[in-house]
């Protein structure tokens, strides 16, 4: 935090981190890399910043996935404050699935990609 209360960009990244561990904890995707070596991670990311975060305040934070191909995905993200009542950023990350044995990309699992799909943002939703 700054002197002016605002909260500091990084921790945007790490709202959007909680909302993106909750998502893979139902998906139980920390199970499978423990049984299998293999899960996600995260490739880039990103954040717009729409206006400042004010301690103090309370935040919501969505997100949603788009785009599902063979060893990646997007997730996106808002953080909207309460006391502004407005978005204050949008965010994404790049996630490949890895295997964690030697390194290299793979495909997500079926089980998952399945399961990620409820995840997925309705074409007709803002």
């Amino acid at each position: 935090m700054d002197a002016l209360q605002h909260i500091n960009n990084t921790v945007y990244f790490r709202y959007f981190e909680d909302v993106r561990v909750v998502m893979l904890e139902e998906l139980k995707v920390f199970e499978y890399v423990k049984r299998h070596n293999i899960g996600p991670v995260v490739a880039s990311t990103r954040c717009d910043f729409r206006a400042p975060l004010v301690y103090p305040d309370n935040i919501t934070t969505v997100s949603w996935v788009e785009d599902i191909q063979e060893k990646r995905y997007t997730m996106k993200y808002e953080i909207h404050s309460h006391n502004q009542q407005r978005r204050v950023a949008v965010g994404e990350a790049l996630v490949v699935y890895c295997n964690f044995s030697d390194g290299k990309s793979c495909a997500i699992p079926e089980e998952t990609a399945n399961a990620l799909q409820k995840y997925l943002l309705p074409e007709n939703a803002e």
